[in-house]
C-alpha cells in the first residue's frame, strides 16, 4: 500500500502547521545540511573589523602565465628613494627562480626592517639580482621621474641573464630591450616586483646609513633623507652636504638658490619634495 508522506499524521501536526502537512523527513534533513553548510561558509570567510580592507600578497601569477607561453626570463624592478632630500634613487631588478621563490615575499613597505634583511638574503641566494643608482646629480639634471626610470633601465641591462619580459612597478615603462609592463602598485601585486622592491628598499637603508657615519649631524641613518624635523633642523644648521639634491626645494631654500628656473614647471617644485 502506498501512503504519501504527511497524509498519516494526526491532525494536530497539521495544525499546527497552519493548517499544512509538516515537511516530509527528507526535507528536513536537506534544509538541516544546507543550514550547516551555509554556517560552515561563514565561518570560513575572513571577518574584519567595519571599514578595514583584506591586504592582497604579491603572487607569481602573472610571471607562472608568461611562463606557460614560453616566455622567459621574467624580471621585476621597482625602486627606493624618489621622495628624500638627499641621497641617490636605487633600482633594482630581480628574476626569480619559479621552484624557489622565497615565502614571504610583499611590498618592502608593509614589512619591518628585519623582515626585510631576511628577504633581502633570501633574494639574492636564490635568485638573479642587479642594482643600479642615480646619484643626486642626475636627479638634478633630469628630474626625479626620468633619473629613476634611467636607473631601473639600467638594473635590468645588468641582469646575468637577458630577460624576454620585463614587470615594472608604476604607470611608466622602462626601455628594458625587451617587452616591458608596468604594473601599478605592482610591489603588492607582482611577486618578482616585490622581490626587487626589497632589494632596493635594503641596498638604500644601508647606503644612507654610511652617509649617515661619513656625515654626522644629518641623521641619515635614522630619516634615510627623507622630508623629517630632524632633516630639516641639520640643513638649517650645517648647510647641505654633496648627496643634496639641489633641485629640491628645502635644499634649494638652504643653498639660497630657491627659484622656478631650477625646475622644469611648478608643479615639480612641490612634487619633488614629497615622500612616493
Amino acid at each position: 500500500m502506498l501512503i504519501m508522506a504527511g497524509m498519516n499524521r494526526p491532525a494536530s501536526a497539521r495544525a499546527q502547521n497552519g493548517g499544512k502537512a509538516p515537511p516530509s523527513r527528507p526535507t528536513l534533513r536537506r534544509k538541516a545540511a544546507e543550514d550547516k553548510s551555509k554556517n560552515a561558509a561563514k565561518d570560513a570567510a575572513p571577518r574584519l573589523p567595519l571599514g578595514e580592507e583584506i591586504i592582497t600578497r604579491p603572487t607569481f601569477r602573472r610571471e607562472r602565465s608568461a611562463l606557460k607561453r614560453g616566455v622567459w626570463p621574467i624580471a621585476g624592478c621597482d625602486e627606493a628613494g624618489r621622495g628624500p632630500l638627499a641621497g641617490p634613487v636605487v633600482a633594482a631588478a630581480v628574476i626569480l627562480d619559479p621552484d624557489n621563490i622565497p615565502r614571504g615575499l610583499d611590498d618592502s613597505k608593509r614589512l619591518t626592517p628585519q623582515c626585510r634583511a631576511v628577504l633581502y638574503e633570501r633574494i639574492c641566494a636564490r635568485a638573479q639580482v642587479a642594482v643600479a643608482m642615480a646619484p643626486p646629480a642626475r636627479i638634478d639634471r633630469d628630474n626625479i621621474l626620468r633619473a629613476s626610470l634611467w636607473a631601473l633601465a639600467r638594473a635590468v641591462a645588468a641582469l646575468p641573464e637577458k630577460p624576454a619580459l620585463v614587470f615594472v612597478d608604476g604607470r611608466d615603462r622602462i626601455d628594458a630591450g625587451c617587452d616591458c609592463q608596468a604594473v601599478i602598485g605592482g610591489d603588492g601585486l607582482v611577486a618578482s616586483i616585490a622581490a626587487a622592491s626589497i632589494v632596493a628598499k635594503v641596498t638604500r637603508d644601508r647606503l644612507m646609513a654610511c652617509l649617515g657615519a661619513a656625515h654626522p649631524g644629518y641623521g641619515f641613518e635614522r630619516h634615510m633623507g627623507y622630508s623629517v624635523p630632524e632633516h630639516f633642523e641639520a640643513l638649517d644648521r650645517l648647510g647641505p652636504t654633496i648627496h643634496h639634491r639641489r633641485s629640491f626645494s628645502p635644499v634649494a631654500i638652504a643653498l639660497g638658490e630657491l627659484g622656478l628656473g631650477n625646475f622644469a614647471d611648478a608643479d615639480d617644485a612641490i612634487a619633488d619634495v614629497l615622500p612616493l
